[in-house]
């Protein structure tokens, strides 16, 4: 059976093995217990994607008011009975032309392609899933960590998630970056998910000796 960041075992695993990096020691200390690696979970997996799409360059508040709209649109649809409606009534609710556009061809590929998600590897979902137009990286990393549970996801291509990097170990360097990252192997979801935390409700590590002692391991 597939190690998912949803199970709680592996969860307390992940803690304990992050808790190496002081960073990720204090974070899971302050609000480890409050994240949920299931609130963005949605069983059809097609509608998962939406929703992602819609998050696509745009603020986590403001995603989160039209990914609502959205919702409420298309409840008690039928992935089908979307690809109807028409792209102008969707476009009401905040959607820019080009992601409907995107969220119809996700619809698209979903009623001819039945992907088996749980027997499929990290590389063959973002094979299969980049062959949709409107469909990246990062749309296909958070696809993995948030729907899929996949439990070793890092996004670089994530702005938030980055920028909490730099703030909370006080660094630019992309070389750094990419050590720190490498040591959560094999739980870089559960570290993705705690520096989101952090950003998003202004909760820092504020350097000490400690850290400086971590990152000079680094080099």
């Amino acid at each position: 059976m597939a190690e998912l960041i949803n199970n709680p075992k592996v969860i307390k695993n992940a803690f304990k093995y992050l808790s190496k990096d002081p960073v990720m020691k204090f974070f899971i200390s302050k609000f480890g217990n409050k994240i949920n690696p299931i609130e963005r979970y949605d069983s059809n997996y097609a509608i998962s994607i939406c929703n992602l799409i819609i998050e696509q360059q745009i603020s986590f508040k403001a995603a989160i008011t039209i990914k609502n709209k959205f919702l409420k649109l298309i409840y008690n649809k039928s992935n089908t009975e979307i690809l109807k409606m028409k792209n102008e009534k969707i476009q009401k609710i905040g959607i820019s032309y080009r992601k409907v556009e995107y969220i119809k061809n996700v619809l698209k590929f979903f009623e001819h392609n039945n992907l088996k998600i749980e027997e499929l590897s990290n590389d063959e979902i973002i094979k299969s899933l980049s062959k949709i137009k409107g469909v990246g990286n990062w749309t296909c990393e958070m696809f993995l960590m948030f729907v899929c549970f996949r439990k070793d996801i890092f996004s670089f291509g994530d702005l938030a998630l980055v920028n909490s990097m730099k703030i909370n170990y006080q660094t630019n360097e992309t070389e750094i970056l990419n050590l720190i990252v490498i040591k959560w192997k094999p739980y870089r979801t559960k570290g993705a998910l705690l520096l989101w935390f952090s950003i998003e409700n202004k909760i820092f590590f504020q350097s000490n000796n400690l850290l400086n002692k971590f990152l000079s391991t680094l080099k």
